[in-house]
C-alpha cells in the first residue's frame, strides 16, 4: 500500500482534521520521522485538499511540539536530545503521580472496563502489526485512568508532553519485544488500580515509564 494511500485510510469529516489527523498519523507511523522536512504543498498535493487547512494543521502540531518552523526553510519534524527527553519523562512522572493518586479514589467499574478494553485493543494492534492503533490504544489506557482525577489543567499539560514524544514513542513500539513488556506492565498497572494500591500504581506507572524513556536512550545515543 503507498503512503498516499495510507494516510487516507480514515479521512474524518472536516477537511482541516482530514489533514490534522492524516500528519498525526504520519507521525505515528514512522512515515515523517525527526528531523524530516514537511512542506506545505506536498502534503496539500497528497491529501488532495488547498494549501490553507495544511497549514492550519502545521501550526497546531507546532504549538504541540511536534514540529518546529525554522524561518525561510519551513516546517520539520521535531528532532530531540537525549536531555530533552529526560525532561519531558521527569516532568510526566511529577504530573501523572499527582493524578494517579487523585483519581484512584474515583476509579468506578466503568472507568476499569474503559481501561481493560484499552489494553486488550494494544494487544490486538500488536498481534496485527499496526503501531499507529497501538499507540492510539495505548494513549487511551493512561488518559482514561488519570482522567478520572477530573483535574482538566494537569491532563491537558500531561497531553502536551506525550503530544511532544509521539514520534519517538513510536519508535519504541517498533521493537515486539517492547511491544510485550508494555503489554505485561499494562496488566501490573491495572491490577493495582484494581487493588486501590495508589504506592504500587505509582511504581508501576513509573517502571512503565522509565523502561520506555531508556529504549528512548538508546535510540538516540551516538552511534
Amino acid at each position: 500500500m503507498s503512503a498516499v494511500a495510507v494516510w487516507e485510510a480514515s479521512r474524518p469529516a472536516t477537511t482541516a482534521q482530514q489533514v490534522l489527523e492524516s500528519l498525526r498519523y504520519g507521525l505515528v507511523s514512522g512515515m515523517l520521522r525527526p528531523g524530516q522536512r514537511v512542506t506545505q504543498e506536498d502534503i496539500a498535493l497528497r491529501l488532495g485538499v488547498s494549501v490553507a487547512p495544511v497549514r492550519e494543521a502545521l501550526r497546531v502540531l507546532e504549538q504541540e511540539g511536534q514540529l518546529v518552523y525554522q524561518p525561510r526553510r519551513g516546517y520539520f519534524v521535531t528532532e530531540l536530545r537525549i536531555e530533552d527527553l529526560e525532561e519531558i519523562y521527569a516532568l510526566r512522572r511529577v504530573l501523572e503521580e499527582r493524578l494517579a493518586r487523585l483519581a484512584l479514589p474515583e476509579l468506578d467499574d466503568e472507568t476499569l472496563t474503559r481501561v481493560r478494553a484499552a489494553a486488550r485493543e494494544c494487544e490486538v494492534a500488536d498481534e496485527s502489526g499496526d503501531v499507529a492503533q497501538q499507540l492510539a490504544a495505548n494513549r487511551r489506557f493512561h488518559f482514561a485512568l488519570l482522567e478520572c482525577a477530573e483535574q482538566p489543567h494537569t491532563m491537558r499539560m500531561i497531553r502536551l508532553l506525550w503530544d511532544s514524544t509521539e514520534s519517538y514513542r513510536a519508535s519504541y513500539y517498533n521493537s515486539p519485544a517492547e511491544r510485550r513488556r508494555a503489554a505485561k506492565a499494562h496488566k501490573r498497572i491495572i491490577a493495582a488500580a484494581t487493588a486501590r494500591d495508589a504506592d504500587r500504581l505509582v511504581a508501576e506507572l513509573d517502571a512503565h515509564r522509565d523502561r520506555a524513556l531508556a529504549v528512548l536512550r538508546d535510540i538516540l545515543a551516538p552511534a
